[in-house]
């Protein structure tokens, strides 16, 4: 009796893996990510009261909070050693006319939305959250260094200061929230690989190579994006 066709071949029943990060990558992220949950925790203890009371030594939390913002944008710095890094941060700033059809889909709640390695929603978070963290460092810098500044401009950074915090941390909270909603994109950036069906149907656009992935190669589109835009030419 011949055997089911998924039992031919000893590996057809693993689900196919694609590499999507690097190690230099995932150290990063979770550097910079430990990094900002000081920041905003150590925040929530110097502006909420129930937590200053709960904590205490404000001067320590001070101290901390400083320092913790002061880092932020070391790991990345460091990592900019990483080819594959440079090459994802290319990536992050490059939009093309599947960007817009992204989020035309996305805003109206529609399928087929294209997308390469990263999609238009991951470009622009990123592309917040790195203007964000600037504002941040500058600002503090007014707030921790007194004379550098006279008072009316102190006064300024730290209302800025404030309110962007406010927005970082709303911002933050729903970047959170997306990633518990994909469990797989949580594990490509823990393991370094995706499943290759999630890849396909998320990330139609960014084609897959051996073992490398090389999507948004040039200004005009994705690789493998055909010449209207209807899809990738080929398919991992």
């Amino acid at each position: 009796m011949p055997r089911p066709p998924e039992s031919r071949s000893g590996a057809t029943t693993a689900r196919r893996r694609v590499p999507r990060f690097t190690p230099a990558e995932h150290r990063v992220h979770r550097a910079t990510a430990g990094l900002m949950a000081v920041c905003v925790l150590t925040a929530g203890c110097l502006y909420l009261p129930f937590l200053a009371e709960l904590v205490g030594r404000r001067h320590l939390m001070v101290t901390v909070h400083e320092w913790s913002g002061i880092l932020l944008p070391v790991p990345l710095l460091l990592g900019l050693g990483s080819r594959a890094l440079r090459a994802d941060l290319t990536r992050l700033n490059r939009y093309g006319p599947h960007d817009r059809q992204w989020l035309r889909a996305a805003l109206r709640r529609r399928g087929g939305r294209p997308a390469g390695k990263f999609n238009a929603g991951q470009k622009l978070y990123a592309a917040w959250i790195a203007g964000a963290v600037l504002v941040m460092l500058g600002t503090g810098l007014l707030m921790w260094f007194t004379s550098l500044a006279p008072l009316v401009w102190r006064t300024g950074a730290t209302f800025v200061h404030d309110w962007l915090a406010l927005a970082v941390v709303l911002v933050i909270a729903g970047h959170v929230w997306k990633a518990f909603g994909d469990p797989e994109s949580r594990r490509g950036l823990r393991t370094g690989s995706v499943d290759a069906q999630w890849a396909r149907r998320e990330h139609p656009l960014w084609v897959h190579g051996e073992g490398e992935a090389d999507g948004d190669a040039d200004d005009g589109g994705e690789a493998g994006e055909s010449p209207h835009g209807a899809g990738p030419q080929g398919t991992a």
